[in-house]
């Protein structure tokens, strides 16, 4: 709690200060505008208002610098309550949000207003020489305060407003980058220009300012105006600018680093808006894709799921070299009778993870469960050196780490030959598999180990495909004919104790 009060207080402090700098650059705007006028208009020929009115104008300087600072950072304060706390806002608070920016330029624009009618009000025994002065001062200090506070309070409430409109679409309308640009050159150039030129042609014609008056002085105080509000008025429109772009280029850098929950906040409808929402919804779009191809490649395996984004759908499929393991669970009807279901599926949870981690340690692909049953395919789709002796090394292993499960009992077959492995189905939906005659040799294999002693039972096709360092791990056992097939299969097991 204490450090939300003191990030709050410390953002309320950091708006107070860019408010009260918005005021005092538009007074020092204004007074550049205004002093060169001093005692050379005709209007105010007869009447020396900033000296009559300087101990008022001070005054009144000042009492608008805190007004502004007090209005502002009341105005903010429900907003920064559940922006500090990281709460996610309601309806009612993020409309709030989105209204400080318009607030901010009433507050301004309503200091200004105020202190032009107290002027006039205080002079009004003058007459209406004294308007003009008064009415230009408040228009440009106004425009001046509303123009510089945006700049200045826009790396403060960028942050808060991207938390508003988090999830949502910005609404709060600015200046686009061409447009901000074109203002920058009226401000720093076209402006000042401007003004001098407006000079010598009010004197020349005399218009306002007696032809006989110097524009020496005039002249040089608008220039140091515009060197000295010029550059922090650049600076200031760079970073509206530069800023932003700089957010989604760190934030592009950290996408690239996996970190792909990233975020930039986003409040302004502009082309730096559109860029940053583009960036959202690209980030968003590429976290789906992630979640897509896990859930994708927890069904059909990750190298499938690799070469079906690499290859497209299609992944039609050709015949390849391939090794085949079917292992088939034995008694999972019994179990099921005679435990609770709870238990029966945390020992084919069991099962299957010993099953998939096998696998994946040898670069095979878990094709498909069947029930209590699993077919793995070595070989395809991605293709390996000596997918056999893979495929016999899966069997020996699993052999040995499932006799430590309890009441599990199963058969395991080993093939291997050329077999069609790619997508089955229609075009909507497809399964990726293998057929082939090694598929089918494996099935009845595990049926037949389930009776042997190792429960583990491999073809002739299978260990003539291995290396020998693999075969010798294997001793040939009989030669039978397996149920749904016409020739003998010559059968091996593993050699030695079991």
């Amino acid at each position: 709690m204490i450090v939300q009060r003191k990030s709050a207080r410390r953002l309320s402090v950091q708006y107070g200060i860019d408010l009260a700098l918005s005021y005092i650059i538009a007074v020092i705007d204004a007074a550049a505008i205004l002093i060169p006028l001093r005692g050379r208009t005709l209007t105010a020929a007869n009447v020396d208002f900033l000296e009559k009115n300087t101990t008022t104008l001070l005054v009144l300087s000042v009492l608008g610098i805190v007004g502004v600072v007090v209005a502002g950072v009341v105005s903010v304060a429900p907003t920064l309550r559940w922006y500090v706390a990281g709460e996610e806002p309601n309806p009612a608070q993020r409309e709030a949000a989105m209204k400080l920016a318009g607030r901010q330029t009433a507050i301004l624009l309503a200091a200004w207003v105020a202190s032009g009618a107290i002027l006039i009000l205080f002079n009004r025994g003058d007459g209406t020489a004294l308007l003009l002065p008064i009415v230009l001062g408040v228009l440009l200090g106004g425009l001046a305060a509303a123009g510089t506070a945006m700049l200045l309070a826009q790396r403060t409430l960028r942050p808060i407003m991207g938390a508003a409109t988090r999830g949502g679409e910005p609404r709060l309308a600015v200046p686009s980058v061409f447009a901000r640009l074109v203002m920058l050159w009226f401000m720093c150039s076209a402006l000042p220009v401007g003004v001098i030129a407006t000079l010598i042609v009010l004197r020349s014609n005399g218009w306002l300012i007696q032809k006989y008056a110097s524009l020496d002085v005039p002249v040089l105080v608008v220039s140091l105006a515009a060197i000295l509000l010029g550059l922090p008025t650049m600076i200031l429109t760079s970073r509206s600018i530069s800023d932003p772009i700089g957010e989604v280029v760190d934030a592009m850098a950290e996408v690239e680093h996996g970190r792909i929950e990233t975020y930039v906040g986003v409040y302004e409808r502009s082309q730096i808006g559109r860029l940053q929402a583009g960036f959202n919804r690209m980030v968003a779009g590429l976290a789906e894709r992630d979640r897509l191809r896990d859930l994708f490649g927890r069904y059909v395996g990750t190298d499938v799921a690799h070469r079906a984004i690499e290859e497209g759908a299609s992944l039609s499929g050709d015949v390849v070299e391939a090794a085949v393991l079917f292992i088939d669970l034995v008694g999972s009807t019994q179990l099921a009778e005679s435990r609770p279901p709870q238990e029966v599926a945390a020992v084919l949870n069991d099962f299957f993870r010993i099953v998939v981690d096998a696998v994946d340690e040898h670069q095979g692909l878990i094709n498909k469960f069947a029930g209590d049953a699993a077919l793995a395919v070595f070989g395809a789709p991605l293709r390996t050196e000596g997918p056999a002796s893979a495929a016999l090394a899966t069997a020996r292993s699993l052999g040995t780490q499932l006799r430590r499960l309890p009441v599990v009992d199963f058969g395991i077959g080993v093939s291997a030959g050329r077999v069609f492995a790619g997508n089955i189905g229609a075009e909507n939906r497809y399964e990726y598999t293998v057929i082939g005659d090694a598929v089918n040799e494996a099935a009845r294999l595990a049926d037949l180990a389930k009776t042997s002693d190792r429960r583990i039972l491999c073809s002739a096709a299978a260990i003539e495909r291995a290396d020998e360092t693999e075969r010798a791990h294997w001793a040939e056992r009989y030669s039978t004919v397996l149920r749904g097939r016409s020739e003998a299969t010559q059968v091996s097991a593993p050699a030695g104790p079991g």
